[in-house]
């Protein structure tokens, strides 16, 4: 790299900003490879990921909140043991800090519902008690993510959300006036 020249590196960017301009249309196929993998529930993790966003969305949720929860559990075929942290990279150049908190931290707050059935905490939540997003994150577990597995549920297509995924994911990432002055990395400070 140390080799490269202005012009190569100038013609690399802009190839670069082609590819990230397109970012919406490969959620939108990651989102739909969660049609199949992990089984056993009522719906796949694709129809469970656009329940999530159809409650939230009809429950007047903002568009930031509805990405969200459309793209709350995309991590789960790269790192099922890690797939909120995961989600929560992807969208944080492009939401504000308590959407990337929740989506971040989704994973313990759900085990409230589960935990105690296999052996693990639902309670570990609570250390998080007091945060200033913890109400956030339990509404958007309660009534939109633990609700969602219902294979009856009138549930919108992908369609519907493919023009906020193009609202968020086309924004200037790391936004000051998206995602708070102190949630930008130092290497997005230029």
């Amino acid at each position: 790299m140390a080799d490269g020249t202005r012009e190569e590196y100038q013609y690399l960017h802009g190839l670069e900003r082609e590819y990230i301009s397109e970012l919406p249309g490969r959620l939108v196929s990651a989102l739909r490879l969660l049609d199949s993998g992990l089984g056993g529930y009522k719906i796949s993790r694709y129809q469970h990921s656009l329940q999530t966003a159809t409650r939230a969305m009809r429950d007047g949720a903002d568009t930031e909140m509805v990405v969200a929860a459309l793209l709350h559990d995309i991590g789960d075929d790269l790192s099922p043991e890690n797939h909120s942290q995961v989600a929560a990279a992807i969208i944080r150049p492009y939401v504000r800090a308590e959407v990337t908190w929740v989506v971040n931290m989704h994973g313990i707050f759900q085990m409230k519902y589960y935990g105690h059935h296999i052996d693990l905490d639902p309670d570990l939540r609570e250390a998080y008690r007091g945060h200033k997003w913890f109400d956030s994150c339990d509404n958007f577990c309660a009534s939109w993510d633990q609700e969602s597995f219902d294979p009856d549920y009138p549930t919108e297509p992908i369609e519907t959300f493919e023009p906020m995924l193009h609202e968020v994911f086309t924004r200037k990432p790391f936004d000051p006036a998206v995602v708070g002055e102190s949630d930008i990395p130092q290497s997005a400070r230029m």
